[in-house]
């Protein structure tokens, strides 16, 4: 009588997993490539699939980091077992144009050999020289929002019109004439 389990029937320990990192806005094309093709090569080390990379570009931060309130966000999701994500969150720190990142779990209890990879989902699209509008942080009156602004059309309602709008109240005429 054998004790012995076969991998095809042994639990899976995988876990599929999302990251999120963040660079900085100022980072050369090239070296977002690179950045990326290190992403990779962490995930295929350790027996992970990628399943997934997006660019999603140059959007704003939630708070700045370092005097910056932009940053170019990358998506990667992939399939891995044990300290996967530990050496690939080792890795973006060691980055210097890697601001911040963060990884979550998907799915827990998955087996990588059930994930098929779409070729064109795990292509990093590569990322645009920035304009100088968009290196260019704004500045400290436009962050406050002290800039001049386009005037609101005039409305309509007479009740969110202004200092005189008593005069355009039914009834209005009544309550003037009383001692």
């Amino acid at each position: 009588m054998t004790t012995g389990t076969t991998a095809s029937n042994q639990e899976p320990r995988a876990r599929e997993y999302e990251t999120i990192y963040v660079l900085r806005t100022t980072v050369d094309p090239d070296e977002a490539d690179r950045i990326a093709t290190r992403v990779r090569e962490v995930i295929a080390g350790r027996s992970g699939k990628l399943l997934r990379v997006d660019n999603w570009g140059r959007r704003k931060l939630a708070y700045n980091i370092g005097k910056h309130s932009r940053g170019v966000f990358v998506y990667v999701r992939y399939v891995g077992q044990g300290d996967l994500v530990a050496e690939l969150e080792r890795n973006l720190r060691l980055i210097d144009d890697v601001v911040r990142h963060q990884t979550i779990v998907v799915k827990q209890r998955v087996r990588v050999e059930d994930y098929a990879v779409d070729p064109a989902e795990v292509q990093f699209r590569r990322l645009e020289q920035a304009t100088p509008e968009e290196e260019q942080e704004p500045e400290l009156a436009a962050k406050l929002g002290m800039l001049d602004r386009p005037q609101r059309e005039h409305r309509e309602d007479p009740y969110l019109d202004g200092p005189d709008m008593m005069n355009d109240v039914p009834g209005a005429e009544d309550a003037e004439d009383e001692p």
